[in-house]
């Protein structure tokens, strides 16, 4: 007859931790996929590798964030404490510390446009550094005779300049360097006009001008780098992007914003206009006080021919005639010649800038980076040798030290099913299975007898 066993008691599943984690893990991965949670932005930390970890809460709860930074590509605003945003991601555990985290794939502030945040942080940065301080800002040249100007050469805009310039400053000297004003790259190229002109002393100032559009389609005078580069211009410059109520990061950066292209061109004449009329003024008062000096002394010689003392009037009247005349010629001289010597400065002045070089000066400066670089990569070269030897020096000091040294002298090591090493016999009991670890390979072995020893 054969005897039947019951087994009443359930069996237990024991969970590692790991096992554990893995399996919350899994079970987020599966259930929360690209999702979309609003909350406000908290210890806001960058990374050295480029990687955001922050906290998004709102007042019942907050979970972790982290951003990598191959999800941070297109991305125009900064992450920072307070700020309301979307995020975009999944859900998952952090298994090293058992925390449930969002890794987010996308990022955008919440109840305004993220154009108009990166516009308002780029702003407020510039403004402390003091690229808007009106006290740096340049004078327009009184008559320039060479203008630079920076646009598309296809849109409105040119045309608009060309035409003004053409009907109130016909004699004037225009250079236009084109560059695509909206779309992927045009920054770089406005950058690289504003270089050109600066490095070739090509202009007296420059107009950077564009029609009106969206945001979005003024961006590339809204970028960092635009604004950097018009803050190094040695050359001043008039801003007309857009409309009226149009403001770029480029407006508050020139020397002078005008409102439209057509108002940065009437901008320029209207300098020229200033000349002209400083010129007819001039003009005029010099004829006023001419017309003055010679009535005062044409009334002295009437008086002076009327007294009876003169016994020759007549004479007299002459050398005052004669005498005014050659005022009238010495004055009208020391004008001219005034007239003549600022023009001499003007072209000494004239002649020394266009003359001026920086090559000899950049040519200087490239050989001494050279050397430096030479010197740098010899004691590189030195320190990663000297690296490589302490580092072959603490590889043998740790082969000498290795376990497995011991084991090629004929000694073994045991350990439980587990994994524990064996220092007892007291730790193992009779049909434990135990592993010996030879020098070369392991064997498998069952407890049949056990001895305990002092």
């Amino acid at each position: 007859m054969s005897q039947l066993t019951f087994n009443l008691m359930p069996e237990r599943k024991i969970w590692s931790v790991g096992e554990l984690t893995a399996r919350i893990r899994d079970l987020l991965a599966r259930n929360f996929t690209d999702i979309l949670v609003q909350g406000e932005i908290s210890n806001f930390r960058p990374a050295q590798s480029g990687h955001f970890y922050f906290t998004l809460k709102d007042e019942k709860a907050q979970v972790r964030c982290v951003f990598f930074k191959n999800q941070q590509r297109g991305m125009k605003f900064r992450p920072e404490d307070g700020l309301k945003a979307i995020v975009r991601g999944s859900v998952s555990v952090y298994e090293a510390r058992g925390e449930y985290q969002i890794y987010v794939e996308s990022l955008e502030p919440a109840g305004i446009g993220a154009l108009q945040l990166a516009f308002e942080q780029l702003k407020k940065q510039l403004e402390a550094e003091g690229l808007f301080d009106p006290a740096r800002k340049k004078e327009l040249p009184l008559l320039p005779q060479r203008i630079g100007l920076i646009t598309s050469p296809t849109g409105a805009a040119v045309r608009d300049v060309v035409r003004i310039l053409r009907r109130r400053f016909p004699n004037v000297h225009l250079t236009l360097y084109p560059v695509r004003v909206q779309g992927e790259g045009a920054a770089a190229e406005i950058v690289e006009a504003l270089k050109y002109f600066n490095r070739k002393r090509g202009a007296d100032v420059i107009l950077l001008v564009r029609g009106g559009g969206s945001i979005e389609d003024l961006w590339a005078f809204n970028e960092e780098v635009v604004a950097r580069a018009i803050f190094a211009s040695l050359i001043p410059i008039i801003s007309g992007v857009g409309h009226e109520t149009d403001f770029t990061i480029a407006d508050f950066v020139a020397d002078v914003r005008a409102s439209t292209p057509s108002a940065a061109a009437e901008l320029v004449v209207q300098t020229r206009r200033e000349f002209d009329r400083h010129i007819a003024d001039l003009q005029e008062t010099l004829g006023q006080r001419m017309r003055y000096r010679l009535s005062v002394l044409s009334r002295r010689v009437h008086e002076l021919s009327a007294r009876r003392a003169f016994q020759r009037p007549r004479d007299l009247l002459r050398q005052q005639r004669q005498r005014a005349d050659e005022m009238t010629s010495r004055l009208t001289h020391g004008l001219r010649s005034r007239l003549e010597q600022a023009r001499k400065r003007f072209t000494l002045a004239h002649v020394r800038i266009v003359s001026f070089d920086l090559r000899a000066k950049i040519g200087r400066m490239h050989i001494r980076l050279e050397r430096i670089a030479a010197e740098l990569g010899v004691r590189g070269d030195r320190l990663l040798r000297a690296k490589r030897e302490r580092l072959e020096r603490l590889r043998l000091q740790l082969d000498e030290r290795s376990p497995l040294r011991v084991l090629e002298r004929g000694y073994a090591i045991a350990t439980d099913a587990a994994g524990n090493v064996l220092r007892s016999a007291e730790q193992i009991a009779l049909g434990d299975s135990i592993i010996v670890q030879l020098h070369r390979g392991r064997v498998t072995a069952e407890v049949k007898k056990k001895e305990s020893g002092n």
